[in-house]
């Protein structure tokens, strides 16, 4: 199986800073696409930013500019680079990572449990 673990969530003020990190560990060939996804309370999931393994990346509108993902593809780790935060960033971070378990095989989305990000105005 494929484990993915997110760490460094937590309080913070209005413009102040936070780094997510993010390691998927297990059974793992190749990871494509890792990244960050958010829920705020009554909000469906959203893309926040996503690393290709090639090196490409992708960010949401609402953090572009912010938020800065960088990953380290020897460790299968991701992070994410949150500074100038608004109170709108609150939300439970969740990170992804499309997965190939094996040589031959179809990749595959797996999760982490999500961590708290709270912006205090």
């Amino acid at each position: 199986q494929v484990q993915v673990v997110e760490s460094g969530g937590g309080l913070v003020q209005t413009g102040g800073s936070l780094m997510l990190s993010c390691a998927a560990s297990g059974t793992i060939f190749h990871i494509n696409r890792m990244g960050w996804y958010r829920q705020a309370p009554g909000k469906q999931r959203e893309l926040v930013a996503v690393g290709t393994s090639g090196g490409s990346t992708n960010y949401a509108d609402s953090v572009k500019g912010r938020f800065t993902i960088s990953r380290d593809n020897v460790k299968n780790m991701v992070y994410l680079q949150m500074n100038s935060l608004k109170p709108e960033d609150t939300a439970v971070y969740y990170c992804n990572a499309e997965t190939r378990r094996f040589p031959i095989g179809e990749y595959r989305d797996y999760w982490g449990q999500g961590t708290q990000v709270t912006v205090s105005s």
